[in-house]
């Protein structure tokens, strides 16, 4: 029966095929040779199936040999992948981390820190939530998630409950398509003239939402609750609006996108905070994670 098999069965079968012989298997696994062979048997018997000829003095395998090699192969290798990440959970448990991303953060970025951090802390298990405007707040106060990386200039959920530390900055520009209007109106453009025009705008889901926007010109605007969606609007023609240069460097560079230069109108740098429950003391990971995000 396969029930019966064993991880030793499993490593005698691949010794015995990387060192060529039964015997050497044996001094390889520090067992004794009778063991080996007691171990290739039982093995057969619960595949039904022989893994090595009978006639000849060299350990050769059959065809059904060959082709469960592989697997036994498989099996040893996350056999061990187990031992060790129940070896690290044995030492540091399973920490757990539930943060909140605002959209506009440089998603190289956080998957340059998910990855050093998955590698500094393999057993951790990430909870991501990718939000936008106050979203992130709102999951640190109904606490789904622990933390958020929010925009500074977004009003707070909750000063009383959440406080906020300056994580790190990036640049904001004005973008819209070669074909639309703006990109052949004469610069710099005055904020009225902005006004007259489509503005796409990124909000989110959340009641009184459209209260919290931020560098919005005017009435004419189509809404988002998508940073991709506002991008693809924006290639196709439809609109203008502010965008981080991380996001639209390749745009630029391809001309998928122009670069429109306002008048007496200073966005300023994007500047994204990290929220968290007030009197929250972070976990080694969180705080490992907070310093990766913050980071060049």
């Amino acid at each position: 029966m396969l029930d019966n098999v064993t991880i030793n069965q499993l490593r005698a079968f691949v010794a015995v095929c990387d060192q060529g012989s039964f015997s050497g298997a044996a001094r390889k696994l520090a067992r004794a040779q009778s063991a080996i062979s007691h171990a290739i048997k039982a093995l057969e018997s619960a595949f039904d199936v022989e893994l090595f000829e009978r006639n000849t003095r060299k350990a050769k395998l059959t065809a059904a040999g060959r082709s469960l090699l592989p697997d036994a192969r498989a099996v040893i290798s996350r056999t061990e992948e187990m031992k060790n990440r129940a070896g690290a959970i044995a030492k540091v448990g399973v920490p757990q981390v539930s943060v909140a991303v605002d959209a506009y953060f440089p998603r190289t970025h956080l998957i340059d820190c998910l990855r050093t951090l998955q590698q500094e802390f393999p057993t951790a298990a990430i909870n991501l939530r990718i939000t936008t405007m106050q979203g992130g707040e709102h999951l640190v106060l109904e606490k789904l998630c622990a933390l958020a990386v929010t925009i500074e200039n977004v009003p707070e959920v909750n000063p009383d409950a959440i406080e906020r530390h300056w994580l790190r900055e990036e640049e904001m520009v004005t973008v819209c398509a070669p074909s639309y209007p703006l990109a052949s109106t004469p610069k710099p453009i005055p904020v009225d003239e902005f006004g007259r025009h489509t503005q796409i705008v990124v909000t989110d889901n959340q009641p009184g939402a459209e209260k919290t926007q931020q560098g919005v010109a005017g009435k004419r605007q189509w809404l988002v609750n998508d940073l991709g969606a506002k991008r693809d609007l924006l290639k196709a023609g439809l609109g203008w609006g502010h965008l981080p240069r991380h996001l639209v460097s390749e745009d630029l560079a391809s001309g998928e996108l122009v670069e429109l230069e306002r008048r007496a109108w200073h966005m300023g740098t994007l500047t994204f905070m990290l929220s968290q429950r007030r009197r929250y003391d972070l976990s080694a990971c969180e705080s490992r994670l907070v310093a990766l995000l913050g980071g060049p």
